[in-house]
C-alpha cells in the first residue's frame, strides 16, 4: 500500500533520499520507476484521440503535460529516486485513479452521461493537488538542515506552478468561469 512506497520511516517536512542498497530503499526506488513506467503509459489515450480523430481533445494542456511530465519524471528518479519527492508521486497516482475511473465511465457511451457530473471537480482536484505539490516542496527552503537536494525542490515546485497555471486556463475555457481557489483569492484582493 501507500505505506510501502513512502516507507516506514517517512517525514513529510523533509525525506532526504536514501541512495544506499538497503531494502526499503531499493523498493522505494523501484516504485519510483513503476510511477515512471505509468507516465509513459498515459500517452495511449493521446493515441486514442488521435486514432479516433478527436483532435479537440488534444489541448495544449494535454500535449504540454504529456510532453514534460515524461522526462521530468525520469530526470526525477534517475538522480532522486525516492526521498522527498515521493509524496507527489503519491499524490499525483491517486489523482490519476479519479481522473482515469471519470474517462473510463466517459468512454462508456451516451448512458453514462448522467454519471459524468463531477467533470469540473476532477480538474479542481488536479488544481488543488497542485498546491498541495508546491507547498509540500517548498517548505523544504525554510529547512536550511534538510539533505534533499534544492535542484529538485525548485524542480518540482516549479513544475506544479506551471501546470496550476494551465489548468486554471482550461477550467476558465471549459467552464467560463475562474476555479473555486482563484475566486477564493480574487474576492480577498478587492
Amino acid at each position: 500500500g501507500v505505506s510501502r512506497w513512502f516507507g516506514r520511516n517517512y517525514s513529510f517536512r523533509c525525506q532526504p533520499v536514501d541512495y544506499s542498497y538497503n531494502p526499503e530503499a531499493v523498493r522505494v526506488a523501484e516504485l519510483c520507476w513503476w510511477y515512471y513506467i505509468c507516465k509513459l503509459t498515459e500517452f495511449t489515450d493521446t493515441f486514442s484521440f488521435v486514432l479516433r480523430k478527436k483532435n479537440d481533445h488534444i489541448s495544449n494542456l494535454h500535449v504540454i503535460h504529456h510532453g514534460v511530465m515524461p522526462l521530468s519524471v525520469w530526470f526525477g528518479v534517475k538522480f532522486t529516486p525516492g526521498g522527498h519527492s515521493t509524496f507527489f508521486g503519491i499524490l499525483n497516482t491517486g489523482v490519476h485513479v479519479v481522473m482515469y475511473s471519470y474517462y473510463l465511465l466517459a468512454t462508456l457511451g451516451p448512458n453514462m452521461k448522467r454519471y459524468l457530473w463531477w467533470k469540473r471537480h476532477v480538474t479542481s482536484l488536479q488544481m488543488i493537488h497542485f498546491v498541495v505539490i508546491m507547498l509540500h516542496s517548498f517548505q523544504l527552503l525554510f529547512h536550511e538542515s534538510c539533505d534533499y537536494p534544492k535542484f529538485f525542490i525548485w524542480w518540482i515546485g516549479l513544475h506544479a506552478i506551471m501546470f496550476y497555471l494551465f489548468f486554471t486556463e482550461f477550467y476558465k475555457q471549459q467552464y467560463g468561469r475562474s476555479p473555486p481557489l482563484n475566486a477564493i483569492f480574487e474576492k480577498k484582493m478587492n
